[in-house]
């Protein structure tokens, strides 16, 4: 049996050639098969397709369309989001640039764990991550040793736990966790893996952390404390007063640790980067743009205004950095990311940086903002429907108007089932409501008039007790 070919080396592109072909024709036909946004059927029904096409995982002698049949199960099978009816999550659609780079780092397979495995990807990150660095803090006038960092990261939970870790590490070994009720639940959960106390919760009565319990708790509780407050809610998109809350915390001496995992993006919008006022007076940030940033997963970050705080990471392992190579000069990557094997998806990064520049991204960020805010006013208007509130991103909460929490529920489910529209839920003021995440700048006026009449009609077949067709 003849040596299967590599995707690098000097035969790489000839190899992959082919095979890319064969990949986007099994997706066209897997999204052809699918259909719609969602596969139909159910999980019963997915499971059971996908059990078919790959038969047995790993027979005794191979299967040269492996490659075409499985993509073809795994489009057929996918939520898409760059379907404009795929709305539930922070799952954005990724935009092809973004997506052929990350091609080219699958293929070179570099690892950021030593320069001399990476030696162009450390220098890319490192200009990625102190530019996106300085587009939350600014350039400023800072000493030498405060110019701005950040870190690349699996997503907003390791982003947090490490600001989390952090924070531990620079008071001495210990830091009590103050957050509001809105909070993601991975800093809870980060707060628990580091061994902290409990998380001091503040309430968040109107869906943002309510800054004078704030000041309240920060009066009340003994340091060293850390606060962390949140640019974008996962559940509704909202964006906590930080200036007020950055007043408090310099007040009370305490730290502050901003979740901007979704609303972070809005920096790259003239129009809309007003709401991140008080960003840069936090210690640390959190970004994902592999929400608003249309990156692929992963695509996180965590930016550090002092690099000093960094230190902590470091490590010395004499196989990747021994000391006299660090002298030498050869760069030390180990102190980057708690963790060691690293892809490097500062690539995408790069590309679309580059690529579409801050007044791109910035107008991708204007259009999905543009589209939550037309569909809410179509939510508004329709005497069928209720509207929690205005957008204050690209999230939109609704529901049928009259409906219990039980329809609510079951209208989701079986628009899931039927694989016509994916829409998220949550639940606020004590109600259940349907979430409509609007990430994709392709989706128009009439995407947005079909989502809400598939959910009229589908919660009409319900509540007269129809099946559907």
């Amino acid at each position: 049996m003849s040596t299967p070919p590599l995707a690098s080396g000097p035969e790489g592109p000839r190899a992959l050639r082919p095979l890319l072909d064969t990949v986007l024709e099994a997706l066209a036909s897997g999204a052809r098969a699918r259909g719609g946004p969602l596969p139909a059927g159910g999980p019963e029904t997915v499971a059971a397709r996908v059990r078919e096409a790959v038969g047995e995982v790993l027979p005794d002698q191979g299967d040269p369309h492996a490659l075409r049949s499985l993509v073809h199960a795994f489009a057929e099978g996918a939520a898409d989001p760059a379907h404009p009816l795929c709305a539930a999550h922070l799952h954005c659609p990724p935009l092809a640039i973004a997506t052929a780079a990350d091609l080219a780092a699958s293929a070179l397979n570099p690892s950021l764990d030593s320069w001399d495995q990476a030696p162009a990807a450390s220098e890319l990150e490192m200009l990625v991550a102190g530019a996106l660095a300085r587009e939350i803090y600014g350039d400023g006038q800072r000493a030498a040793t405060e110019t701005p960092d950040s870190l690349i990261t699996t997503g907003g939970t390791e982003s947090n736990q490490l600001a989390l870790l952090l924070a531990r590490e620079v008071y001495g070994g210990s830091v009590r966790l103050v957050c509001g009720a809105n909070a993601h639940h991975s800093l809870a959960r980060a707060a628990w893996l580091l061994g902290l106390p409990e998380p001091a919760v503040v309430p968040a009565p109107a869906g943002t952390l309510d800054p004078t319990a704030l000041d309240e708790t920060l009066t009340r509780l003994p340091g060293p404390l850390l606060v962390a407050t949140t640019a974008g809610t996962t559940d509704a998109g909202l964006i906590d007063p930080l200036p007020e809350i950055a007043a408090h915390c310099a007040a009370h001496g305490a730290r502050l640790h901003i979740d901007a995992a979704y609303g972070g993006g809005l920096l790259f919008s003239t129009r809309h980067r007003a709401a991140l006022t008080g960003l840069d007076a936090a210690d640390t940030v959190t970004l994902d743009l592999h929400k608003l940033g249309w990156q692929p997963i992963a695509a996180g970050l965590l930016a550090v205004k002092d690099p000093r705080d960094l230190t902590t990471l470091r490590q010395r392992a004499d196989y990747l950095n021994a000391a006299d190579d660090t002298e030498a000069g050869l760069p030390d990557l180990l102190g980057r990311s708690l963790r060691t094997t690293r892809r490097p998806d500062v690539l995408k990064l790069a590309v679309t940086l580059k690529t579409l520049g801050r007044s791109g991204l910035g107008t991708l960020v204007d259009q999905v903002c543009a589209r939550a805010r037309e569909f809410a006013a179509l939510v508004h208007d329709h005497p069928g429907f209720a509207l929690h509130a205005p957008p204050a991103i690209s999230t939109v909460l609704f529901r049928p108007a009259g409906a219990t929490d039980a329809t609510v529920a079951a209208v989701r489910r079986a628009l899931l089932t039927d694989g016509r529209a994916v829409l998220g839920r949550t639940r606020l003021d004590g109600r259940l409501w349907l979430k409509a995440t609007l990430l994709n700048p392709a989706a128009g006026p009439d995407d947005l008039a079909a989502m809400l009449h598939l959910v009229a009609a589908r919660r009409a077949t319900l509540v007269e007790g129809h099946t559907p067709r």
